[in-house]
């Protein structure tokens, strides 16, 4: 038998990485964070345990990661979601719903990002938080911004911010409050975007994620510079 091709190594390589993200996703948000180890993670994904080391330092790492996969893939659809559109408020306003909308969804899996960022290694400079990266960066630019180097941290910080105050335990400030403050600042209509459902009825959500960790073959992403 011919050894495998390098190209097909690398695929094979991709696939048992996104297998990674996926299972971390389902297991943190099932059993919570320190209910989930590594090997966990890596039965759940049909991996080799010793394979999870080889694509993450430890599992605060690999979750980061997988976190940043769902943000960035959930802000792609958002942005991208019909009727399509190149208005730079509107995609602002959608932008600023689909992070937000994750800590309605997804409360533990944000509470455990926000809580390893605050850790020493901090951000995760994985190729996931590059292109979550890049589409807010690009989201500041269709906005109007003229200088994106600082309106970019600004956004993010904002954001991060806002996903805080929503999840801190016991003194949650409202998501329609945090929405109605960054729609302020950047000039935005509350009808624009996502609004949030009328209090009382539920909200239209797939729950199937995925989606977001399809293996199939996948154009090459760009490697931005922004972190």
């Amino acid at each position: 038998m011919s050894p495998r091709s390098a190209s097909v190594n690398e695929e094979l390589r991709r696939r048992s990485r996104e297998r990674l993200l996926h299972a971390a996703v389902e297991l943190v948000s099932e059993r919570g964070y320190d209910a989930t180890t590594l090997g966990d993670i890596a039965d759940r994904a049909g991996s080799a345990r010793g394979l999870v080391s080889y694509y993450f330092p430890g599992k605060r790492q690999l979750l980061q990661s997988a976190v940043h996969r769902l943000m960035h893939r959930t802000l792609e659809e958002a942005l991208e979601r019909e009727p399509r559109t190149q208005d730079g408020r509107e995609r602002m306003a959608r932008a600023i719903d689909a992070i937000l909308g994750l800590t309605v969804h997804h409360p533990v899996l944000m509470r455990q990002h926000m809580a390893g960022i605050l850790q020493a290694e901090g951000f995760v400079q994985c190729p996931e938080q590059k292109r979550l990266a890049e589409l807010l960066r690009d989201t500041v630019v269709r906005h109007g911004s003229a200088a994106p180097e600082t309106d970019y941290p600004m956004l993010r910080a904002l954001l991060m911010g806002a996903v805080y105050a929503a999840l801190v335990p016991g003194v949650p400030m409202p998501l329609a409050v945090l929405r109605a403050e960054l729609f302020k600042r950047y000039g935005l209509a509350w009808e624009m975007g996502a609004p949030p459902a009328p209090e009382g009825t539920d909200e239209a959500y797939d729950a199937d994620l995925s989606r977001f960790f399809a293996t199939e073959d996948r154009p090459p992403q760009s490697s931005g510079q922004p972190k």
